[in-house]
């Protein structure tokens, strides 16, 4: 029986629904499971009910499956791969293996034939197949797998890079090294990577993802150093850069497109000592249409902040680390308040997100276009809003503090701890304490916090000692434990937390007579125009998103 045959005895696939899945297979050429899901004309469990049913077989959950290192080598890789079939236990002769798809008896046959041992069939879901392919074999494992093998049948290929040293150019245009580099970056969206780090060693190439912050190995076999100037070159090559140059640092982008969703890949390439280091961010083109509100930007903080992106001149600060989201929360607040009548341009480096209605400019030094240069340019094109993409020198920031004081609205990112500052950074530049006074109106500061995985936070009482002196009376908090779903690191996914500073009379005295940062935020305090990074923090610990410790570590001076 067929497994088209076994969903409509079953009931499981109606006669229009069957005619639509076999047209749809012999177009594409699918497996016909994988239509009818990709459909959605039958649930995922059903049809691995019905089969488990039909065959009598048992269903796997292949998450809580943790196999040792003699049932993983009961079957070769290759046959593992070419079979889709997964050894998950084995006791003495016998292994059991798990298979999507019961229908192909001449698999269990050749893995009979070719392990010598009696094959014990279960069922589990393709997907689950996968993960479990990627986590015990590694990501890419069976392309690394094919061109290992077609690698070590060439006659006279000596095992010392040299194969990749000369023919990366070529070996980048192969269908296998791009399947192998397409994988990887695939599996950074997957996981949600925010950055890609590829490292050469001298008998490695560690590849590492960035996720909510954190570098966290991909997990690919030791196999891919043999590979890895046939990866930068395929990198290269899709950024349109030079693949002859070893020498110097490239930088160049890439969009890629994965299930309806767009990606821009920027692209970093630096010689090391062994080989060519990358480093790709990866930008999802959707993040942008992200509000403020879904950044977890609280109801009273986003009521001044609004009230302070509707003023009609002035300097709005953003400020925070690298990778704080200073970016998307800027972008966030220009789509808020662009509309027919307002010009708005910006000047960046590079240009991350492209916002619809906003008139968007790419720094390029080589020609003299720097964010000063370019900002002197915008004025000349009557713009109501402005936004520089970060504020560095001292002639960018009195580039800033002039179309501020000319009836712009000017919104930039700054490199500091807090808000409070901000004001004296801009001071340390050589910005006049009158023409800071005048100019800025308000101080964004954030972070971003790492949410605890919902599926596997754990409840817990903390005694006195062990929460800081000004988090207040202790409370039920949750704490980080680790499950599938969040990789074991007992975090899944970002959240935003701000510190808001409003200039008022006070604190523009303060910045006149040159005040450190610390009395500006004590005054900010008592006028309550100050909200506090570790008090936002604190609230995400009550309500329970994060872990004390999270807090503590995002919030550190």
């Amino acid at each position: 029986m067929s497994l088209e045959r076994l969903l409509r005895t079953r009931r499981l696939l109606a006669d229009d629904d069957l005619t639509r899945a076999v047209d749809e297979q012999r177009r594409t050429g699918e497996r016909f499971d994988h239509v009818v899901l990709r459909l959605g004309l039958v649930q995922p469990g059903a049809i691995l009910s019905a089969l488990a049913e039909e065959f009598d077989l048992r269903i796997v959950e292949l998450d809580s499956v943790e196999p040792d290192d003699a049932t993983l080598k009961s079957i070769p890789p290759k046959l593992v791969f070419k079979l889709r079939c997964v050894p998950i236990a084995r006791k003495g002769r016998t292994v059991r293996v798990a298979t999507s798809d019961p229908f192909q008896l001449a698999a269990i046959d050749e893995l009979r034939m070719v392990t010598g041992l009696s094959i014990d069939v279960a069922l589990a879901d393709d997907r689950d197949i996968a993960k479990y392919l990627r986590r015990h074999y590694g990501v890419a494992g069976d392309t690394l797998e094919a061109l290992s093998a077609d690698r070590d049948s060439a006659p006279g290929e000596a095992d010392t890079g040299s194969f990749e040293a000369s023919d990366g150019g070529e070996a980048a245009e192969e269908a296998s090294v791009i399947k192998l580099v397409n994988d990887l970056l695939l599996e950074a969206i997957r996981e949600r990577a925010t950055d890609v780090h590829i490292e050469p060693y001298e008998n490695e190439l560690h590849v590492r993802y960035r996720i909510d912050g954190v570098l966290v190995a991909a997990g690919v076999p030791p196999t891919i150093h043999r590979f890895r100037s046939a990866i930068t070159s395929r990198l290269k090559i899709m950024a349109n850069l030079n693949i002859a140059e070893k020498r110097r640092p490239q930088d160049g982008r890439i969009t890629l497109r994965s299930k309806g969703n767009e990606y821009d890949l920027r692209v970093s390439i630096i010689p090391m000592l062994h080989g060519e280091g990358v480093v790709l961010r990866v930008l999802s083109k959707s993040a942008v249409l992200i509000g403020l509100e879904e950044l977890g930007m609280p109801a009273p903080l986003l009521a001044r902040w609004d009230d302070l992106i509707a003023r009609p001149h002035g300097i709005l600060l953003v400020t925070g680390p690298t990778g704080s989201g200073k970016s998307t929360t800027l972008y966030a607040s220009l789509k808020r308040i662009v509309s027919e009548d307002v010009k708005a341009i910006t000047v960046e480096d590079p240009v991350e997100y492209h916002v619809s209605g906003v008139n968007q400019i790419q720094v390029n030094a080589q020609v003299g276009l720097t964010f000063a240069a370019g900002l002197r340019a915008i004025l000349r094109h009557d713009p109501d809003i402005i936004m520089i993409g970060e504020i560095r020198d001292r002639e960018t920031a009195e580039a800033a503090v002039q179309a501020s004081l000319t009836g712009h609205l000017v919104f930039s990112t700054l490199h500091t701890n807090d808000s409070s500052g901000a004001t004296t950074r801009l001071l340390d530049m050589g910005i006049e304490p009158f023409l800071v006074a005048s100019s800025v109106e308000g101080i964004m500061a954030q972070r971003l916090l790492r949410r605890l995985c919902v599926h596997c936070r754990r409840e817990y009482t903390p005694h006195a000692a062990d929460v800081p002196a000004d988090f207040g009376a202790t409370q039920a908090l949750y704490d980080a434990v680790g499950c599938k779903e969040c990789r074991n690191t007992g975090y899944r996914g970002r959240i935003g937390i701000y510190e808001l500073l409003t200039l008022t009379d006070t604190t523009r005295e303060l910045v006149m007579n040159r005040a450190n940062a610390s009395r500006i935020a004590a005054a900010a305090l008592a006028e309550h125009q100050l909200t506090l990074l570790r008090d936002a923090a604190y609230r995400a610990v009550r309500d329970g998103t994060t872990s004390m410790a999270e807090a503590l570590r995002a919030t550190k001076a």
